[in-house]
C-alpha cells in the first residue's frame, strides 16, 4: 500500500512553439555572434554558448525563464542541453547575453528583460538594434545592471570582445586579437579563396618541379 503522495512531476518546456527569430535580419545578426563566440571559446571546454534557450534560474518554477537571444556562461561544460536549468548547472547563472531588437519588440518587453536580467544575476547585458546600427549595454554594479554610455571602442571585460560601429547585420563586433565577427558566407568565401590560392601555390610548385626535372635531363 501506497502510504505518500507520489509527486507531481514539474515539467520545464524546451520551447514556446514560436520561431528563433522574427524576421530573417535578427536571424542573421543572433547567428553572426554565437557563431563568432563559438569560435572565440573553441579551445575552452568551460564556456557554453547557446542561442534562443530557455533558462529557468529557479527550481520549481517554469513559468520563471527567460531565452536570450544569445548567452555565454563562463565555469560550464560545452554540451548539448534542452534548456538551461541553473540548478543542474551549479547554480551559475549566464554572465553575459545579448538580444537583437525586432520591430515587434515593446518598451514593456525591453523592462521586463533587464529586470529579469538583473534579478537573476546576468553580469552584461548588450542589445544591438540592426535597423539603427546601434549598440546598448549594461553592466552589474552591485545588485543592479548599470547603462553604458557610449558603446563604441567598450571591451566586454568577461569576453574581452570590442564594440564598433554597427552596420545594419553586420554588429560591428571584435576579437581581442583584433578581427571582426564575420558571418558564414563571408567566412565561406574567404576559405574558399584561401584554398583557391593554396591550389595555385600548389600548381606553380609543380611546374616549377617539373621544368627542374626537364633541365636535369637535359644535362645528362
Amino acid at each position: 500500500m501506497q502510504t505518500a503522495a507520489t509527486k507531481t512531476e514539474i515539467i520545464y518546456p524546451e520551447t514556446d512553439g514560436q520561431p528563433m527569430a522574427s524576421n530573417t535580419q535578427q536571424a542573421e545578426v543572433m547567428m553572426t555572434i554565437k557563431q563568432n563566440l563559438d569560435a572565440l571559446f573553441a579551445d575552452r571546454p568551460d564556456v557554453f554558448v547557446a542561442i534562443d534557450h530557455f533558462w529557468y534560474p529557479v527550481e520549481g518554477r517554469p513559468d520563471i525563464r527567460q531565452a536570450p537571444d544569445v548567452m555565454v556562461v563562463i565555469g560550464r561544460p560545452k554540451g548539448h542541453r534542452g534548456s538551461y536549468k541553473q540548478w543542474e548547472e551549479g547554480n551559475i547563472a549566464p554572465q553575459v547575453v545579448f538580444e537583437v531588437v525586432c520591430p515587434d519588440n515593446t518598451e514593456a518587453e525591453w523592462a521586463q528583460k533587464l529586470e529579469f536580467y538583473e534579478r537573476y544575476g546576468v553580469q552584461e547585458y548588450y542589445i544591438y538594434d540592426p535597423d539603427r546600427s546601434e549598440w546598448r549595454g549594461y553592466v552589474r554594479v552591485g545588485e543592479r545592471l548599470e547603462a553604458l554610455g557610449e558603446m563604441e571602442g567598450w571591451v566586454s571585460p568577461l569576453l574581452g570582445i570590442r564594440f564598433g560601429r554597427g552596420s545594419g547585420t553586420d554588429p560591428g563586433l571584435y576579437e581581442p586579437s583584433g578581427r571582426r565577427f564575420v558571418g558564414y558566407v563571408e567566412l565561406r568565401r574567404a576559405l574558399e579563396a584561401a584554398l583557391a590560392r593554396e591550389m595555385e601555390a600548389r600548381r606553380l610548385a609543380e611546374e616549377e618541379r617539373a621544368q627542374a626535372e626537364e633541365a636535369r635531363r637535359r644535362l645528362e
